[in-house]
Parts: structure tokens; C-alpha cells; sequence
């Protein structure tokens, strides 16, 4: 090969060539054509979590609760339904440039914080049902 695989490719979006890197020094920071159906389940989990958080957060507010997240507060401002697609379009952004990046440290990280933090909060969310 005559370069590496670029960061986005016609083969991210048409059925892609590579899901490792060729060497074994490669893999750390090194970009692929295909994903694995852990990272998909990830991503999935992760958009699940933040659609419930969006859900609890507006049934919360419903019922007299404060958003104590002053990024979330600044959105609230613009409107119920543009907050869940403004919500939903930032972390779909962060979750797209966190799976191209799979193979760096720093993007593993991220998904795993991401994946748990969300957990959590959707736990807290729950706790505050009484459930």
C-alpha cells in the first residue's frame, strides 16, 4: 500500500476492506474500514442512554426538577424539541469522530466514560422515580 487508510473513506459507508490493521505495531492509532459489533452495540447503548436522559430530564422538568447541567440548561432555552435534537445531534457528532478514532487510547477512554456515565445517570434517573 501506498498510504494508510484515510480517517473516512468510500469504504466506511460502502462495505469496507479492513477491520485491523495489517501489523501488530499498527493497531494503536491506526484507522480501519469496518467496525465491530461490540463498538456498534457501544454506540447503540450509548444513543439509548442520552435519548433516556432527554426523556427523563423533560418529565422532571415537567413535574417542577431543575437542570443543574448549565450546557443542558442553555439548550432547554431554546425549546423542548430543539433541545432533544440539538442534545441528540451534539453527542451523535462525539460518539461519530469517538468510533473513527477506535484505535487511539484517548477514544477508548471516551466510549467507556461515555458508556458509563450515561448508565449512571440513567440510574439516578430511575432513583429519582423511586424505582
Amino acid at each position: 500500500r501506498h498510504r494508510s487508510t484515510p480517517r473516512l473513506s468510500r469504504f466506511s459507508f460502502l462495505g469496507g476492506r479492513r477491520q485491523k490493521p495489517r501489523r501488530r505495531g499498527e493497531v494503536e492509532g491506526a484507522y480501519v474500514d469496518l467496525y465491530s459489533v461490540r463498538l456498534l452495540l457501544m454506540l447503540l447503548w450509548i444513543t439509548l442512554m442520552n435519548v433516556a436522559d432527554s426523556f427523563f430530564t423533560l418529565v422532571h422538568l415537567q413535574h417542577g426538577g431543575t437542570e443543574v447541567n448549565p450546557v443542558a440548561g442553555l439548550l432547554l432555552t431554546t425549546g423542548l424539541s430543539s433541545f432533544v435534537l440539538l442534545k441528540s445531534g451534539l453527542i451523535s457528532l462525539a460518539l461519530v469522530v469517538l468510533c473513527v478514532h477506535k484505535n487511539f487510547h484517548l477514544a477508548r477512554l471516551g466510549l467507556w466514560v461515555a458508556a458509563i456515565a450515561y448508565t449512571l445517570l440513567f440510574a439516578y434517573h430511575l432513583s429519582l422515580f423511586g424505582v
